[in-house]
């Protein structure tokens, strides 16, 4: 055999060794990570609590329902709690449909079918997940009865986009397209189990050759919020972004991001209902601006401030996403100004 032929044997063999490394790695991860809810239409479903109003939590772009567990834990006392995954994220099977708002808001009300929830709900979002719900909201005003926005994203933030708001936005479309073909082949399967078996050097090659510093920063931190989650749910996290179609879909989303930011939530809907804006501690001047102006689109908002909290109020702070939720149940108490 020729010997310029034998690198071309061993590029094949190595990629289709990476491919079953995938296949096995990804089925073993069914059995021992299944689904703590239901499965309809593709769509996962985690359902808490048994009596009390409704209650749906709505994550941020790129996290699933696993995000809410320390709020899910606090309100499933006294409600009945729908955290869900969206198509491509989770447990949830990923769509072609493109990811623009409106098909995310039917994706949302598609959810509160499939969970039979036919009553008005309080509704919780973090970050994206909080401007997706202004437009449900928008759309679907007799389906909510009250909302909770934990440190929401603004429209304005990204619209109109600067020049190095759309070089971001595209180095993470590619960055994470490329992390959906090295998914495939098993690259990032690979790395995950060097780290959990306490190597770093080899992962950290990895990371180097495959995505830029600032891309390396960006993980860095994602990791860390991460870890602010029960440890039982790292593994679980980590089987989900050994999927490539965690990586597609996040590059969907970002793809999409200036563009959904310029369909401006209509908020007329807001006015007479309960609601609570709650802005991260580390949230930057105009942001809290932003977000006192949104809570005083209603006759019943009330903005606050969660001390000691990073963007993730959620797992930094679920005390006073609960806090907030029990006023929204309630009634607003407009005294106080932050927790």
């Amino acid at each position: 055999m020729p010997g310029w032929l034998w690198p071309g044997i061993a590029l094949a063999a190595l990629l289709a060794c990476g491919l079953l490394y995938q296949a096995w790695g990804t089925a073993r991860d069914r059995r021992r990570y299944p689904p703590p809810g239901i499965r309809r239409n593709g769509i996962h479903l985690h359902l808490r609590g048994s009596t009390g109003p409704w209650v749906v939590l709505e994550a941020g772009i790129a996290a699933s329902s696993a995000s809410w567990r320390p709020v899910a834990d606090l309100l499933a006392s006294g409600y009945r709690v729908l955290a869900y995954d969206r198509p491509g994220f989770g447990w949830s099977d990923a769509r072609r449909t493109p990811r623009d708002i409106p098909v995310l808001v039917e994706e949302l009300r598609e959810a509160l079918d499939l969970a039979g929830v036919g009553e008005p709900v309080l509704f919780i979002g973090h970050s994206f997940g909080g401007l997706l719900g202004r437009h449900f909201c928008a759309r679907y005003p007799e389906r909510v009865a009250g909302l909770v926005l934990a440190d929401p994203l603004l429209p304005e933030e990204w619209h109109p986009a600067s020049p190095e708001q759309l070089h971001r936005l595209g180095r993470g479309v590619m960055l994470s397209r490329r992390g959906a073909v090295l998914a495939r082949l098993g690259v990032v399967r690979l790395a995950l189990e060097l780290l959990t078996g306490g190597s770093t050097r080899i992962p950290k090659l990895m990371a180097r050759a495959s995505s830029s510093a600032k891309g390396a920063a960006i993980t860095n931190r994602l990791v860390g919020e991460v870890r602010k989650l029960p440890a039982d749910l790292w593994p679980v996290i980590g089987s989900h972004w050994c999927l490539p179609r965690s990586f597609a879909t996040m590059a969907a989303y970002l793809d999409r991001l200036s563009a959904n930011c310029a369909l401006a939530p209509d908020d007329e809907a807001l006015a007479g209902k309960p609601l609570v804006v709650i802005s991260a501690a580390t949230a930057e001047p105009h942001v809290r601006e932003g977000h006192a102006a949104l809570a005083a689109r209603s006759t019943l908002g009330r903005h606050l401030v969660a001390e000691d909290s990073g963007h993730w109020i959620q797992l930094d702070r679920p005390d006073v996403i609960a806090a907030s939720l029990k006023e929204v149940t309630m009634g607003m108490n407009p005294r106080k100004e932050s927790a």
